[in-house]
């Protein structure tokens, strides 16, 4: 489903798994509304039931066949695969100190001298004359 932000006007998408875990969602607490939030402002956008069914017509057959850990609200941008335990102590690296950069003393600016132009002579306006 193709939206566009009402607040920064920027336009962002919907999967269809998320289409299905909103109106899922909205059905277990007997909602009306849907606030699906800008990925540029993250601001909350109001979408209606009736819009996310119009747009996902046969939602209640696909609640059926699909598993429920995909049809979760924001499934697919807030899902993490947590790492094993001896990944965790691999992955983790002191940060090495790096020296610190010598900086070139600033030169001073040339100055620029600006050359007077000659004013623009205005020409007589055209149109006509009472």
């Amino acid at each position: 489903m193709n939206l566009r932000c009402i607040y920064c006007q920027t336009p962002f998408t919907l999967s269809r798994a998320e289409m299905l875990g909103a109106i899922l969602h909205m059905n277990e607490k007997n909602m009306n509304h849907y606030d699906a939030h800008c990925p540029r402002c993250r601001r909350a956008n109001s979408i209606s039931r009736q819009r996310m069914e119009l747009f996902f017509p046969n939602w209640k057959e696909a609640a059926k066949h699909a598993p429920l850990t995909d049809v979760e609200p924001g499934a697919a941008s807030e899902k993490t695969i947590p790492l094993p335990k001896g990944a965790k102590e691999a992955a983790k690296v002191t940060p090495a100190k790096k020296p610190a950069a010598k900086k070139a003393p600033a030169k001073p600016a040339a100055k620029k001298t600006a050359t007077p132009k000659p004013a623009a002579k205005k020409a007589p306006a055209k149109g006509k004359k009472k």
